[in-house]
């Protein structure tokens, strides 16, 4: 036979040719295997960038400042418990009737620290006692349109020193104004406050004590602030357009927050029992009021939008468009005023027969001229900017 002439060296190499052959097909990587390596091998790893962005800011934490303005008696107090589930007001003294005639409105600041899963958030509620409390309400408005123009101020001040590294945002990104249920509509004092801010800071309309009033009535107060807004051309915050690719459940909620707007709420500290659950309401000889119950009050639908979908929206209108608005105006007092002073040196420069005494007035002069031209460079850029920002403004709104 032929095989038997082979010789076992023979056998032995052809028996290692075909196990190896037979373990090289097994191994043979499928198509899907191929593509995987393929894109594997043209990997780069900046897909991983959120997760860089998202690790740094949990560890940087989020600051949010939360202005709340409304007369005494609505539940500023209550519902700011109820939203961050905490006592910020733990102590407060109601004032009496006769510290109240004369009382004027004032500052007061409240900082607390939250942590969720792990992430933390610095909170500062800015209340605005004695608003509305006086007989005579007219400069109601000025104490808290000076205190946000402050912030503005420090903020545009830290941005343009040196040392930018431990800038401290205390900008107020949402002020929750309170209309009282017991009126048909919007007050003069209500629309002249709304008139001072709405483009200094996002306002957020909230209607008071909303158990007070049925169904029906909660629709018609909404449907009459809305008019008052627009025929006072008062613009309050607008929720942004819910992008093409976002899921149809948060295009559903979306659309439930903006037929809410203006929110009616009601707000309790008091913890009771509800078919056999524990829940935050109000007791009453007729029931008891479940603060949570959509069919009771926009209570959850305020704080969904004030603190799960639209918190880092408020910051950024806050940037974009309140804050640029202010900053441009700083720009042009600046630009302004160096004019002013170069105008003024140049005519100190000049002697009795017109003549020009060259020297270090020269040189102020050139010094001023650049600094002008580099302020209005900065202010053409932020009224391009600005101008963009309106457009994009003014498309949401006829959307």
């Amino acid at each position: 036979m032929e095989n038997s002439e082979l010789g076992s060296s023979d056998y032995a190499r052809i028996k290692r040719e075909s196990l190896s052959k037979i373990h090289e097909e097994n191994e043979k990587p499928s198509f899907l295997k191929l593509i995987a390596m393929e894109r594997e091998r043209d990997y780069i790893g900046f897909a991983t960038l959120p997760e860089q962005v998202h690790r740094k800011s949990v560890k940087r934490g989020f600051d949010f400042t939360l202005m709340v303005v409304g007369e005494a008696g609505l539940g500023k107090s209550t519902l700011i418990n109820s939203l961050f589930l905490g006592d910020l007001y733990r102590g407060r003294k109601v004032p009496d009737v006769k510290d109240r005639i004369e009382k004027t409105t004032t500052i007061e600041k409240k900082t607390m620290e939250i942590e969720e899963r792990g992430v933390k958030l610095r909170l500062t509620v800015v209340d605005t006692p004695g608003f509305g409390d006086a007989v005579n309400c007219e400069e109601s408005w000025r104490v808290c349109s000076a205190y946000i123009d402050e912030q503005f101020r420090q903020y545009f001040t830290d941005e343009s020193g040196l040392n930018r590294r431990h800038m401290q945002d205390n900008r107020v990104h949402c002020c929750l104004y309170f209309v009282p249920p017991w009126g048909h509509s919007l007050r003069q004092v209500d629309i002249e406050m709304m008139r001072r801010l709405h483009r200094k800071v996002n306002i957020v309309v909230v209607i008071a004590k909303a158990d007070s009033l049925t169904a029906a009535e909660v629709r018609r107060l909404k449907q009459r602030i809305l008019q008052d807004l627009e025929e006072h051309q008062i613009q309050v915050y607008q929720f942004p357009e819910c992008d093409s690719d976002e899921d149809e459940e948060f295009k559903q909620q979306d659309r439930e927050l903006k037929a809410a707007a203006p929110f009616a709420v009601v707000a309790a500290d008091t913890v009771l029992e509800l078919g056999g659950k524990r829940v935050r309401g109000r007791q009453y000889p007729w029931g008891i009021v479940d603060v949570e119950n959509p069919r009771h009050s926009d209570f959850t639908k305020l704080r969904t939008m004030l603190i799960s979908t639209h918190m880092q929206d408020l910051k950024d209108v806050t940037q974009d468009v309140h804050y640029e608005n202010f900053r441009a105006q700083c720009i042009s007092q600046i630009s302004q005023h160096a004019m002013r002073e170069r105008g003024k040196l140049k005519r100190d420069s000049m002697g009795n027969n017109g003549e020009v005494a060259f020297g270090d007035t020269d040189r102020l002069l050139l010094q001023k001229d650049e600094e002008i031209r580099r302020m209005q460079e900065m202010l053409t850029q932020m009224q391009e900017k600005l101008k963009a920002s309106d457009k994009k403004h003014d498309s949401i709104i006829d959307v």
